[in-house]
């Protein structure tokens, strides 16, 4: 903090003081990033309170949140078209008629997948959703707001747009949105 630095890279925030450091820092100007490891972008802010940050302070200092998760890709020289299941529709919500699946080959070295892709959440931190966490708002409450009237994609979406493009397959689609409703 000495050198005046404009951006403040944290490797962690795993604990109070951390946190306290990080947002005294955000809160005069400068650009604070760091990680901390929670299952959506919402139920971060939440677990930054837990662990010791006022919400008043919070909510001044935080910009936005990422959520990411890397999927790996189906690999193309051995995937096939795959239908979905009964039970996946129905955690989808629709059925995806182009959903694919590896098979295994000398390419993937028989795991049907080759590379990986990101998917992101963001959640931005407007004038709402500062009253908001100052007001100790409920992480799910977040999440709607942030659907509803910011458009946020959440994860499960972005690995559901992946899957309809064939991209990834199901399996990688339940693997990392397990939680997500």
């Amino acid at each position: 903090m000495r050198q005046d630095p404009d951006v403040i890279m944290v490797g962690e925030t795993r604990d109070a003081e951390t946190a306290s450091i990080s947002i005294r820092a955000a809160v005069t100007g400068h650009l604070v990033l760091s990680t901390l490891h929670t299952n959506d972008a919402a139920s971060t802010i939440v677990r930054l309170v837990d662990i010791g940050a006022e919400p008043y302070m919070l909510s001044s200092a935080l910009v936005g949140v990422v959520a990411q998760r890397l999927m790996r890709k189906i690999c193309p020289y051995c995937s096939r078209p795959e239908p979905l299941t009964e039970r996946q529709i129905e955690f989808v919500g629709h059925d995806i008629p182009n959903s694919r699946k590896g098979t295994g080959c000398g390419q993937c070295h028989g795991s049907g997948y080759l590379g990986r892709t990101a998917i992101h959440e963001v959640l931005v931190v407007d004038k709402h959703m500062r009253k908001m966490i100052t007001s100790g708002a409920e992480a799910e409450d977040m999440k709607q707001y942030a659907i509803k009237e910011q458009n946020m994609v959440t994860l499960k979406q972005a690995a559901i747009s992946l899957v309809e493009q064939g991209i990834t397959s199901f399996e990688e689609l339940e693997r990392v949105a397990y939680y997500d409703d």
